[in-house]
């Protein structure tokens, strides 16, 4: 039980790391993560992965640090890859930064994640695992329960909208180009909030579109 708590604040500290980071880019709130709730699962995801694999290098800094480089890139790499195959966009692309693989991830954005391990390990980590301690069992079934209802809810009418996204993207059988970006999300824009909300947490999606057999 405690693991799943784990996963729900490190998603949530997850998004408010993303929430900070585009505030500061942009200057104005952005709703950041593919969810519609408060909260980004990659990162609860990387947290608990590391948890799983890299409790034993807490002694080595150094290798905990390119460890944790490895876990978070490895599944920024595979959420990037499925959900390009799942809806044919391109949520995030980081080709035109130095040492990318295939632009799902690069040395930029794989140092800060190297960073936050460390920072994970050291003093957060121990610092919530320490709270949530104090939470009685019952509190903390209830609580957990909670929360994995609205997760596994936002979960199931997110992807509702995106696969109508999917059918709204096939709708132009064509190459993929500027002019048929900006076309999709003219039309998104025009839809509900909900809608909207998704081209304003990633502004530089890409539709991969598919020529017509």
């Amino acid at each position: 039980m405690d693991y799943v708590l784990y996963f729900m604040i490190y998603s949530f500290i997850g998004w408010c790391l993303e929430v900070v980071v585009a505030l500061w880019k942009n200057k104005h709130f952005i709703n950041r993560g593919f969810l519609i709730g408060p909260y980004c699962p990659i990162y609860g995801f990387s947290c608990m992965f590391m948890l799983l694999f890299l409790d034993k290098y807490q002694q080595d800094p150094i290798t905990l640090f390119i460890m944790a480089m490895v876990i978070c890139g490895m599944l920024e790499y595979m959420t990037s890859y499925l959900m390009e195959k799942l809806f044919n966009a391109r949520w995030w692309d980081y080709s035109t930064k130095k040492f990318n693989i295939n632009g799902r991830i690069c040395l930029e954005t794989l140092i800060p994640f190297g960073i936050l391990g460390c920072l994970f390990f050291y003093i957060i980590h121990p610092f919530v695992s320490n709270v949530v301690s104090l939470i009685p069992d019952q509190i903390e079934l209830i609580l957990t329960t909670i929360l994995l209802t609205i997760f596994v809810i936002d979960n199931c009418v997110t992807f509702k909208i995106m696969f109508n996204l999917k059918k709204e993207f096939n709708r132009c059988r064509k190459d993929y180009t500027e002019k048929i970006n900006r076309k999709v999300k003219a039309i998104l824009e025009k839809r509900s909030g909900w809608y909207r909300r998704v081209f304003h947490a990633f502004p530089n999606v890409r539709i991969m579109l598919k020529k017509k057999k």
